[in-house]
């Protein structure tokens, strides 16, 4: 099923694990929000009361900063606690039921078993995909001299698999027929650690290029290059090194103030990277999960005009039944919080892309299945 619609700004939060006691205070919900948001956003439930444990990505780690800010300062008698250690821990910590729930960069994986695993950790109930807010991913250099580089699937999948090497290769310079390119080596940066993100930019390069490995959430050792932990390593090595290119979320790149090449999407279209234009590439997106269960299935090969197709959807990953009953009250409210009105309004300037409105109303309905 597609959908689409009015875009609601909005951000991904981590995996977080809440343990603590109360109920729900279902008054005074502004328009839009599930009783299960009435508490947080109204500031009401000083009942809430707790610690929340959690892992998972990196990508939204600074969507988690906010979302933590904002949520204790309704709630101050909860403590949050978030450990940016990418999606592969974050789920893995979740089905060994350390946290109440992660936060991953892409949905719990079949041929992995995660599901079932996942499921297993639930005991009375499954587990479901939960997505909060779509990361651009961007693909970020520094090359002095060179601005609005523009970067075609097939050059970026060369340059990752080391097979372009330095910045004056015939194909960069087709993408980029009037630009003035060095000769400087090209150090290419990726993920060490497992990660939602290197799986989603792997899933765009295998559907778009000639990119000869499986998408994975860990980096293939035969593509070579550099490894950097986090996104924040990342960016930091790129920000560090001339000739240097990496991939990271929007916010990341946007923080460490670095260039973003222009990508290509399945029209030849080359398109700045921005929220707006990531949105467009979401809003194609199919739901391929049943129920309550929301994973999306996206075209990396789009051909919508100014869409740019390299993005990702951070899924909160929960049980929708089975979690201690001292943890959903708490679950439900924070992640009714976070995608309620209030909750995505604050996170427009962080360099997230905001959801379509008609996936956020199935998102809150799923929050409110919880119990």
């Amino acid at each position: 099923m597609k959908y689409a619609g009015r875009l609601a700004a909005v951000a991904v939060v981590g995996a977080l694990s809440l343990a603590a006691c109360g109920t729900d205070n279902n008054t005074g919900a502004p328009a839009g929000t599930t009783s299960a948001t009435a508490a947080a956003s109204s500031g009401n439930d000083n009942a809430l009361s707790g610690t929340i444990n959690a892992a998972g990505s990196s990508a939204q780690a600074n969507a988690i900063d906010q979302w933590k800010k904002d949520f204790q300062a309704k709630n101050p008698n909860v403590n949050l606690n978030y450990q940016p250690s990418g999606s592969g821990a974050g789920v893995q910590a979740f089905i060994q039921g350390t946290v109440s729930f992660a936060g991953s960069d892409s949905a719990l994986k079949d041929d992995k078993g995660e599901p079932a695993q996942a499921d297993a950790r639930c005991k009375t109930g499954k587990a479901i995909n939960l997505p909060m807010v779509t990361g651009p991913v961007a693909v970020v250099y520094n090359l002095p001299g060179v601005d609005g580089l523009q970067l075609s699937p097939k050059t970026i999948a060369g340059i990752f698999n080391s097979t372009i090497t330095k910045w004056d290769d015939a194909a960069i310079k087709a993408d980029n027929p009037n630009a003035k390119l060095p000769s400087t080596p090209i150090q290419a940066f990726h993920r060490s650690d497992e990660s939602g993100t290197s799986d989603n930019f792997t899933k765009f390069l295998k559907a778009t290029a000639e990119w000869p490995y499986e998408p994975a959430k860990a980096w293939p050792a035969e593509a070579k290059g550099q490894g950097a932990k986090g996104s924040d390593q990342v960016a930091a090595s790129v920000k560090g090194a001339e000739g240097a290119i990496g991939y990271v979320e929007l916010s990341y790149a946007e923080n460490s103030q670095l260039q973003k090449a222009k990508v290509a999407n399945g029209s030849g279209e080359f398109v700045e990277l921005t929220s707006d234009s990531a949105a467009k590439t979401v809003e194609a997106a199919e739901i391929k999960g049943t129920g309550n269960d929301l994973k999306l299935s996206i075209d990396y090969a789009t051909k919508a005009a100014g869409a740019y197709p390299i993005v990702l959807v951070t899924y909160e990953i929960t049980c929708e039944k089975g979690l201690p009953a001292d943890q959903v009250p708490l679950v439900k409210s924070f992640l009714g919080y976070t995608a309620s009105d209030e909750g995505q309004a604050s996170l427009k300037d962080l360099g997230y892309a905001p959801l379509p409105a008609a996936l956020l109303t199935k998102v809150r309905s799923a929050v409110e299945a919880i119990s």
